[in-house]
């Protein structure tokens, strides 16, 4: 605690305003997060970038069969950590990991670019994360398109010439030209209109920063606003429930104290990410917080201060618990996860690998850490009202578990379908504020069977729209049968089960 009160007594003369007593708030936080554990919220961001470039997350062979089963355990695995949101890599160098005709294959699906592994990986992605209550949001990179004489640059420069930049043994899309901004546009309002993605994730919608600037910084920053805008339009033309975001980069400009060391993303290539909030042409930022002590905090208590009622799940940077990377320590991820959480943001990882590898024991001290599902953040912004709860609700009891079946739910959002959320408890009524209660999380289906071992539950179900607008909640009785037992009892091991056992051999 000593520690704590310097820092706080270091920090008073730094910095003015609201952000100045978000920066004490944080660091007096500091010294508790390893003592105390937060509160695990109903709402919150839980997310991870699984990439697809070179394989380096996935896929990890060239067989579609093994490709799938790939996916789906790093899915299972995801899921029992109730990490919730999946930003997946759907456009890589100007290629991509799902069919269209404007742009071919990337290399990392066979082996050979322009190839077809003959399934449809994104939509594959899309429906396994459904299926397990997650959001999956389409990865774009935007500028890069690649080495200059791949596969997807190359078509690129034939189909527009003068458009692509040569940088080195690179090629990038000119932020100065018009076409860059409908092009894009036109890329994400079809990945849109085709599949049922949650989010459009923009990556690198900036300047790069090896750029030849002729222009002013203003004016820069008007050019990838631009094309921010016309990208947020073309998706909300198409589904105005679908999430803009980008990644920024992590510190957004220097403070009046803490200098950013000469990259940020507002000064250094032009990205006006909290403009973008403000304006209104962005939903949500994975801001990439890859640093920590005073290259982490500060920023984060701007990025805090000025999300303008939109979300902000940083990125974290686990990477770095590598040994081959800056071997950092587990301590230093579990204090910014326990700040990140008492301050009501979002968390993201960066990579997948590195969480589902364990690497120092993330992994495990996440499952702890997120030890009930929660739901994403509802968009508040969009005004839309919440859907009606489900008319009818009953309970169909056998010996070994609780069917249950509901309808009669109602969308008031204009959005093409309602997810389900249940809950249980072996209270009545069933408390739908207490994420402890949670078993199933934005599932489609209507009806759900809940193995009940001999147990008196109660239950709940509450509608969710795709804006995340939650529905009052309809209840139902358990058996009517009183079973005497602990009330201690894990209401969520009772239902799903304890965790499968893995024979450690087999996993090296």
């Amino acid at each position: 605690m000593r520690n704590c009160i310097f820092l706080v007594t270091l920090h008073l003369n730094l910095l003015k305003g609201s952000i100045l007593k978000t920066i004490i708030r944080i660091f007096i936080l500091l010294s508790l997060t390893l003592h105390l554990s937060a509160q695990t919220p109903k709402h919150e961001v839980r997310a991870v970038w699984l990439t697809t470039i070179g394989g380096i997350d996935w896929p990890r062979s060239s067989s579609a069969w093994q490709q799938k089963q790939e996916l789906t355990d790093i899915l299972d695995k995801l899921k029992q950590a109730n990490i919730n949101t999946v930003l997946f890599q759907a456009r890589i160098r100007a290629t991509t990991v799902f069919p269209t005709t404007l742009e071919p294959w990337d290399v990392c699906m066979t082996g050979k670019a322009g190839m077809s592994p003959g399934y449809d990986p994104l939509q594959f992605c899309i429906e396994e994360c459904h299926k397990r209550g997650m959001e999956c949001h389409a990865w774009i990179v935007t500028i890069p398109v690649g080495k200059w004489n791949s596969q997807g640059c190359k078509l690129l420069r034939q189909r527009f010439p003068n458009l692509i930049v040569k940088i080195g043994e690179e090629g990038y899309m000119n932020p100065e030209k018009g076409q860059t901004g409908d092009y894009l546009a036109q890329f994400c309002r079809e990945v849109t209109r085709r599949y049922d993605v949650d989010g459009i994730h923009l990556d690198y919608i900036r300047y790069p920063e090896t750029w030849n600037m002729k222009v002013s910084k203003h004016q820069g920053r008007q050019y990838i606003t631009d094309i921010v805008r016309k990208i947020y339009r073309a998706v909300k033309w198409e589904k105005s429930w679908v999430k803009v975001s980008c990644s920024p980069i992590g510190k957004y400009d220097d403070l009046s104290r803490y200098r950013s060391s000469g990259w940020n993303a507002y000064t250094t290539v032009c990205q006006d990410a909290q403009g973008w909030l403000r304006e209104g042409v962005m939903d949500e930022l994975f801001p990439m917080m890859y640093f920590q002590g005073n290259q982490f905090y500060p920023f984060l208590a701007d990025w805090q201060q000025h999300c303008y009622g939109r979300i902000v799940a940083p990125g974290l940077a686990i990477y770095m618990l590598h040994p081959t990377e800056m071997n950092w320590n587990l301590d230093v991820i579990r204090k910014e996860m326990g700040v990140l959480r008492q301050q009501g943001l979002g968390c993201t990882f960066f990579r997948s690998k590195f969480l589902t590898d364990n690497i120092k024991g993330v992994y495990t001290f996440t499952k702890d850490f997120n030890r009930t599902p929660a739901l994403i953040p509802p968009m508040n912004w969009t005004g839309k009202a919440a859907p009606t709860a489900p008319l009818l609700f009953r309970v169909e009891q056998d010996k070994d578990a609780d069917k249950l079946i509901w309808y009669g739910a109602k969308d008031r959002s204009g959005a093409d379908y309602l997810t389900y959320n249940v809950y249980a408890s072996y209270t009545y009524p069933v408390d739908t504020s207490d994420p402890g209660n949670l078993v199933s999380i934005r599932q489609r289906s209507q009806q759900l069977s809940v193995p009940h071992r001999g147990y008196t539950l109660y239950y709940a179900v509450t509608a969710t729209d795709r804006y995340g607008n939650e529905s009052a909640a309809v209840e139902g009785p358990g058996p009517v049968k009183k079973v005497r037992f602990s009330r201690n009892i894990d209401i969520r091991k009772l239902i799903v089960g304890e965790p499968k056992h893995v024979n450690k051999k087999r996993r090296r």
